[in-house]
């Protein structure tokens, strides 16, 4: 049995090490000069593995075809994940939000760590190598053509090419193209978990700074469709951050209706608003004599200082012990209540994955292989399926890729 995988992204090498177990004839293609570039860059190159939570949870945070992935999720799940690294010389570690990491930070280890593995397996490894075309014969799949116009053989080949996110790690659709010509149909693709752009001339002043224990709403007109605590970090454009990263994800769902989208952060979740009222006037106790511009540095950071203080309409010069109790009060909105106009996202070289992709529908969810074509497979991001961030992302990847490996058997 000869066995092709294509793309040596995380699902790829998955499937390749699954593969390199069950059959001695294992390829693995991939068109860059190294394994795993995109792993390289994820979770800031410490590479968020997995999350350790309950496998509900892990449902939970797949935004696109979560029963699609009932068999691959429980097939190769989150443990097996973690117990396929360390027992491959891998040490890992959970983290707040459960998510799992290797205990060095370095993402490099985990893709050493797979590497290794398919050394072991005996699987081929073709470094710069780039697959043109899919050989199909008779209603199923042969082989590949290469860039060089060369063929080769296989009873089975096994896409896993990536999406069109961060494509200077090689992702740029090719699995899309190989689908659509056997057939499939994709789905509309476009940047996921990606920052908001933002429409005040403010935000950009607070470029760089990093929000901990805020409170971010997104809304659509009224209806607020994301709310979570949590980081976020202001930008040149506007807002990134694990927060935003999340909330892009029903961002996009809304904005192809053409609505009022916009962002309310609260920068003080603990407290309500008479509580923060309170807090407020035991400062400007302390700070009596201070002008409201100089009254603020026990409560906020300050860079997000000056800002504030001209939102609020205060006039800042203004000593504190004259600021009235209306203005006061709207200073405490303004502080659970900052508001900014989401007028776009970033672009596929920002997002951290792809939302959209092969139609799952045409995929048997069992054994991730073609309904349409025989002999050919689909894993990892090149599927119509997305989840939040937390590690569910490369978990959807080391589940299909492994599944996809197994049932090349069938």
């Amino acid at each position: 049995m000869k066995v092709i995988i294509v793309g040596g992204g995380a699902a790829g090498m998955m499937a390749a090490v699954r593969a390199g177990e069950l059959f001695s004839d294992v390829t693995l293609i991939e068109k860059n000069e190294k394994l795993g570039k995109k792993i390289y860059i994820t979770g800031k190159g410490r590479c968020n593995v997995t999350n350790n939570a309950d496998i509900e949870v892990i449902f939970k945070n797949i935004n696109r075809n979560p029963k699609f992935m009932y068999s691959a999720l429980y097939g190769f799940d989150n443990s097996r994940v973690y117990s396929f690294f360390e027992e491959n010389g891998c040490p890992l570690k959970v983290e707040r939000g459960e998510r799992v990491f290797p205990v060095s930070d370095h993402a490099s280890d985990i893709i050493k760590t797979l590497t290794k593995a398919l050394k072991d397996r005996h699987v081929k490894i073709m470094l710069n190598t780039a697959v043109k075309e899919l050989i199909i014969e008779d209603g199923a799949v042969k082989g590949v053509i290469l860039d060089d116009g060369s063929s080769l053989y296989a009873d089975k080949v096994i896409v896993t090419t990536g999406g069109v996110s961060y494509p200077t790690t090689g992702s740029t659709g090719d699995g899309y193209k190989f689908a659509e010509s056997a057939g499939h149909t994709v789905t509309p693709v476009r940047p996921g978990l990606v920052p908001l752009v933002t429409g005040e001339t403010w935000v950009p002043r607070l470029q760089g700074l990093s929000l901990k224990n805020v409170e971010l709403k997104l809304f659509s007109e009224d209806k607020c469709v994301y709310k979570e605590q949590g980081e976020m970090l202001f930008t040149h454009f506007g807002i990134s951050g694990p927060l935003v990263l999340s909330s892009s994800a029903y961002y996009d769902t809304e904005s192809r209706k053409n609505r009022n989208i916009t962002v309310s952060l609260d920068l003080k979740p603990a407290l309500d608003e008479e509580a923060l009222d309170k807090r407020i006037l035991r400062d400007f106790e302390k700070f009596s004599n201070k002008q409201f511009k100089n009254s603020l540095d026990e409560l906020l950071p300050a860079k997000l200082i000056p800002v504030i203080v001209d939102l609020s309409g205060i006039d800042p010069y203004k000593a504190v012990n004259v600021v009235s109790r209306e203005e006061r009060k709207n200073l405490v909105h303004l502080l659970k209540n900052l508001v900014m106009t989401v007028i776009g996202t970033g672009n596929f070289n920002e997002a951290i994955i792809t939302i959209g992709g092969v139609n799952v529908k045409e995929i048997n969810a069992s054994t991730m292989e073609s309904k349409l074509v025989k002999n050919l497979f689909f894993a990892g991001e090149v599927l119509d399926i997305d989840a939040m961030t937390g590690g569910f992302n490369l978990q959807i990847a080391w589940s299909t890729g492994y599944l996809a490996g197994e049932c090349a058997e069938t």
